[in-house]
This record gives structure tokens, sequence and C-alpha cells, in this order.
């Protein structure tokens, strides 16, 4: 079986990705050198929002919420850049 690429739109550095039917948005954020940058979220095929969370330089930073199927916020998660440190 062969997986449905998502469909990409790009304006500037903000960046839209679909769900393989090309009709829904699956995520949107942005881009910056090549890295996630910043607030991003992820939607459901039904367009309900699925997580939301922040990138510092690609990194996950920040408190990052994920979403029941009527939106509302189940599970919060603290993330904390470790800057290379084990």
């Amino acid at each position: 079986m062969v997986k449905a690429k998502k469909a990409i739109k790009e304006a500037g550095s903000w960046v839209t990705k679909y769900h393989a039917n090309g009709n829904t948005v699956w995520s949107k954020g942005q881009i910056i050198n090549g890295l996630p940058e910043g607030d991003w979220q992820w939607f459901r095929i039904d367009g309900t929002l699925k997580r939301s969370g922040t990138f510092l330089k690609g990194e996950p930073t920040g408190t990052w919420i994920t979403y029941d199927q009527s939106g509302k916020p189940y599970k919060t998660t603290k993330k904390e850049i470790n800057h290379g440190k084990k």
C-alpha cells in the first residue's frame, strides 16, 4: 500500500499541510531555517483541533496541549529544551 503524501502550501515562512484527502488542514505553523518555529497546531480530518505546541529552533518547548474530539483540552505536557544535556 502506498501512503499518500500530504499537500503543502507555503506563504513566506508559514506552512499549512493538508491531510491526504487534500481538503482538510493537518497542521500549520512556521518554518525558519528549515526548522519548525513558534506556535504550531495539528488537526483531525474532521477539522477539530488535535494538538498545539511551540517550537524553538526545531525543539518542542513550553506547554503542549492535546484536545479531545470535542475540542476540550484533556492532556497538558510541559516540554523543556535540554540544549544537548543528558
